[in-house]
């Protein structure tokens, strides 16, 4: 997590140069740091593709897409006629060894001109079946040897299984150091995720509470509006597991449910997310089918719009087994956990586009209001939302202005909007920037990523080897199959819901 130190002069190398995540993405974020002066006085950006374009060109496509992007709004022209000499672009084959032969002149150049060495991260933005082809040639090519100098971004999927996480983790691990890789989870660099920690561990009124003995049940619930849009051949291998619930939902998860860190430091925090996902009860095919629930959503409407069924999305398979919506309970078989269910809920095509943590503490031990006082009686809950809204709020009871003593909900609410006047950064602005200065805590381990899959294999390989008889079995602008609000209501719970305005992504 960022301090106010600049990192070092820095060359910021991507793969994936003209794609879609560095269109709106990272080149925007790495923009807004520029902006916010926290990039270093000497920086350079080297966007790679097998496009044919020249630099000005390469400069002209991301002025277009920053501008479009950026939450800062349209390129100021003064602002970008300094901060584009420093954007460069390079025709290359990911593949060609040549092409890293060209990236090595390049640093050396920058190096020379700059008359220091400076940081070099690789920025992997492409299909996850190149990961291993650009790492190896990085090795070949010998633009790794300086652990402390380079520095290499993995983005999600890491992995398609366990087996193949564990092949990529060993093939990076034999070519980089693990203070070099930086695997990213947009997710933890989101604000509202990052307070968590604050939350918990900076006010001495939440930690007596946080545990079994005050909290009946845990809530993580990331919802979509969207269908896979033109993403069916990526998905399609993928599903809800793989692509939401494997990563961003089970860190979610570590961030509520860790233990204190002792300190600051990167592996601290990252040794308690551990601790966590190695606690978590494993599942046996019968707890498959009691506490894990998966959908697909079908045709329905959606503002006013009629929109298809995962099945007759472009690119789909037409017979797919693929689920788009998946809700599990789990537990943590620890001290501070054992009993409290943590439910975990993920899909598309859903009413409402948001990312919430509900934590629903038990009741009050005995009631002395009398009934009328209480009709409207709610337990208390710390509801955290991540997006659309930013905000946390903690509901408790309290009294109705009037004679009669009647009891209702009210909020104490802290929302980004209402307190700090500035524009929150961006996920990506926070992680690109803790990368050039060398802080991992925000990022996943290698041991971090494996336990996450080996937790959730056995859930994906009994529906792989099981299909789904009854897909599609929720319909669009819905909150999912009717058997997700069987799990959590065979406890007595029920989903919560936030009201919040808009459904931005």
């Amino acid at each position: 997590m960022s301090t106010s130190t600049k990192s070092d002069p820095t060359i910021f190398i991507i793969f994936g140069g003209t794609g879609d995540l560095t269109s709106r993405k990272i080149a925007p974020a790495l923009y807004n740091l520029f902006l916010d002066g926290w990039l270093p006085n000497q920086f350079s950006i080297i966007g790679t593709g097998r496009t044919q374009l020249s630099d000005e060109q390469f400069r002209e496509n991301l002025f277009k897409d920053i501008s479009q992007f950026s939450r800062s709004g349209k390129v100021a022209k003064e602002k970008w006629d300094v901060f584009s000499k420093s954007i460069f672009y390079q025709v290359s084959d990911i593949k060609d060894f040549e092409t890293y032969k060209e990236f090595g002149k390049r640093v050396e150049k920058h190096n020379t001109e700059w008359k220091t060495k400076a940081n070099v991260i690789y920025y992997l933005a492409v299909s996850p079946n190149f990961f291993p082809i650009i790492a190896s040639n990085i090795s070949k090519a010998k633009l790794a040897d300086d652990p402390k100098k380079v520095r290499i971004v993995i983005e999600k999927p890491f992995g398609h299984d366990l087996e193949t996480a564990k092949e990529l983790n060993k093939l990076l691990s034999s070519i980089f150091d693990e203070c070099q890789i930086y695997r990213i989870d947009h997710y933890l660099g989101k604000e509202t995720v990052q307070n968590i920690m604050a939350f918990r561990f900076a006010n001495s009124i939440m930690e007596p509470l946080w545990n079994r003995n005050y909290i009946e049940h845990v809530q993580i619930s990331v919802t979509e509006q969207l269908g896979v849009e033109e993403r069916g051949d990526y998905y399609d291998g993928a599903g809800a597991m793989r692509d939401m619930i494997q990563n961003h939902l089970l860190q979610l998860l570590c961030h509520v449910a860790m233990e204190p860190p002792v300190s600051f430091s990167a592996d601290e925090v990252r040794d308690r997310k551990v601790d966590v996902l190695k606690a978590m009860r494993k599942f046996g095919p019968e707890d498959v089918r009691l506490s894990a629930v998966r959908g697909q959503y079908g045709s329905g409407w959606m503002k006013g719009k009629e929109v298809p069924g995962y099945r007759d999305e472009p690119k789909v398979d037409p017979d797919s087994n693929t689920e788009t919506f998946a809700a599990i309970k789990f537990f943590i078989d620890n001290w501070r956990w054992q009993g409290v269910p943590f439910y975990l809920r993920t899909g598309k095509r859903m009413h409402q586009s948001s990312s919430v943590i509900t934590i629903q503490f038990k009741d009050v031990p005995h009631l002395i209001f009398p009934t009328e006082a209480s009709e409207s009686w709610q337990q208390n809950r710390l509801i955290i939302s991540i997006q659309p809204e930013m905000s946390i709020r903690l509901q408790v009871q309290a009294k109705r202005p009037g004679l009669d003593m009647v009891l209702n909900a009210v909020d104490m609410v802290f929302d980004y909007k209402g307190t700090y006047a500035s524009q929150a950064p961006e996920a990506y602005e926070t992680l690109i920037l803790d990368t050039m200065l060398g802080d991992q805590t925000l990022f996943m381990r290698g041991d971090q990523v494996e336990a996450a899959w080996e937790l959730v294999m056995p859930i994906l390989s009994t529906w792989q080897n099981k299909k789904s008889l009854n897909f599609p079995n929720y319909s669009a602008d819905s909150w999912g199959p009717e058997s997700a609000e069987a799990l959590i209501a065979r406890d007595g719970f029920n989903w919560f819901t936030l009201p919040v305005q808009g459904n931005k992504k």
